[in-house]
């Protein structure tokens, strides 16, 4: 079995794409998918699956989701491995951060073109870090996330991929519940 994690984008935001996650979690059991349980109301579902062809996965579940909601929801997915991989790769060392600091990742559904991510990378400055790997992009706020340049959408418009972003304690919580 695989250990999987899905992030969906944009729901429970605003009052918009509302997800009830104990609805949610049976529709993941729908499909056919073990363990299944949910982590705060942003969207984050671990479940076990024996398909190891995560972009079959992602698309039957965006699917699925359509199906019983009426409305699309990207789903970006990971095994906890890829997290924990994530975590390890973290170009921002926690120790040097500051209080005020935050650290955000953002999971792309694939791999932006080398020119997007040079355009985007030429974009920090002193309030926003950025280093932008194969489907991740790591984001240091210095400042606020509210004022950040580096938002989801910015970067899903920038880099022509689709995005959802989480905060570093989401990450590592979700990485927890999945080594459970």
């Amino acid at each position: 079995m695989i250990n999987y994690v899905a992030l969906l984008r944009g729901i429970n935001v605003s009052g918009q794409k509302l997800i009830k996650m104990d609805h949610l979690k049976s529709v993941f059991e729908q499909l056919g998918y073990h363990r299944v349980r949910t982590y705060i109301q942003s969207g984050n579902v671990l479940f076990d699956s024996s398909d190891n062809d995560s972009v079959k996965v992602a698309r039957q579940i965006e699917a699925k989701i359509e199906e019983e909601y009426s409305f699309p929801v990207t789903v970006v997915l990971r095994t906890i491995r890829e997290l924990e991989e994530v975590v390890r790769n973290n170009p921002y060392p926690l120790e040097e951060m500051q209080k005020t600091d935050s650290l955000y990742v953002s999971f792309l559904s694939e791999r932006p073109a080398e020119e997007a991510i040079a355009q985007c990378m030429a974009l920090k400055n002193e309030a926003d870090e950025l280093v932008i790997t194969d489907t991740e992009a790591y984001i240091l706020i210095h400042k606020s996330y509210g004022t950040s340049k580096f938002s989801n959408n910015f970067l899903e418009k920038k880099l022509k991929v689709a995005a959802t972003t989480r905060n570093w304690a989401t990450v590592n919580k979700l990485i927890g519940m999945g080594q459970v």
